[in-house]
């Protein structure tokens, strides 16, 4: 009964959310065409305080180590293993700064949701469509200029947990090689027993989070960087097998 009546309670604060804040959505809109940067700072907090409910509301203990290792004051972009749709809420619940989500097109269907995630500069990508992979690389990369965060999960979908983890996608590197950004490499444990490993039900958990030393491209050589996707996939991975015995 309490599984049940903890992801009635859930849904209940995700929906209510999206339909109260039509107004505040409606007024960051108008404080947009005036101050873009008052607009992104206020959009922020109030998502980041939607998240820290909704983990709140689902019993999730959160561990968070490492947190210093990410750069202050500068746009940074985050590279982290995928399991769960909590990843998202997670992880951007503690973003220091404005930051931006690599999200399947698909999240284009969900009314309301969409408008938020475009007020927190998230890129939506058809993962279908090679010339739209170029093009998502290419914003992302004006994101970081204009001192936005970028967070993607390379592994491409969410990894159903028949393995532990998926093949990384290296591409998106090229959005830190062209700005001279920080590579923040994060592992995720457990985020999955929030919810996929028992749908239709959400259940108190522990999740570890922890960011590990960034990575600047710009200390390898033309040559190393060729490897730069394998020290970074393996980096997160070693962090992940690190933690498990944390959960």
């Amino acid at each position: 009964m309490r599984f049940f009546m903890r992801t009635i309670v859930v849904a209940l604060f995700i929906t209510l959310f999206l339909i109260l804040t039509i107004p505040v959505m409606f007024v960051e809109w108008v404080i947009g065409k005036f101050n873009q940067d008052l607009k992104d700072r206020s959009s922020l907090r109030i998502v980041q305080w939607a998240f820290r409910c909704v983990i709140f509301l689902c019993g999730t203990k959160m561990t968070v180590i490492g947190e210093e290792n990410v750069p202050k004051g500068e746009p940074v972009l985050y590279i982290g293993n995928h399991r769960s749709l909590f990843d998202t809420v997670v992880t951007y619940a503690r973003t220091p700064g404005l930051c931006g989500y690599i999200a399947k097109k698909e999240m284009l269907k969900v009314p309301l949701l969409t408008i938020w995630m475009r007020y927190l500069h998230c890129i939506f990508l058809d993962r279908d469509d090679i010339r739209a992979g170029l093009k998502m690389v290419l914003n992302a990369i004006d994101q970081v200029k204009h001192g936005v965060s970028i967070c993607i999960f390379p592994e491409g979908t969410r990894n159903d947990g028949s393995v532990d983890f998926l093949p990384f996608r290296n591409g998106c590197l090229k959005i830190a090689e062209k700005t001279n950004c920080a590579i923040v490499p994060m592992a995720l444990n457990n985020t999955a027993d929030i919810f996929e490993l028992h749908k239709p039900w959400i259940r108190r958990t522990h999740v570890v989070l922890e960011y590990c030393k960034p990575v600047y491209p710009q200390d390898f050589s033309k040559e190393d960087r060729k490897k730069l996707g394998d020290i970074i996939e393996q980096t997160v991975k070693d962090t992940y097998y690190k933690n498990q015995g944390l959960v």
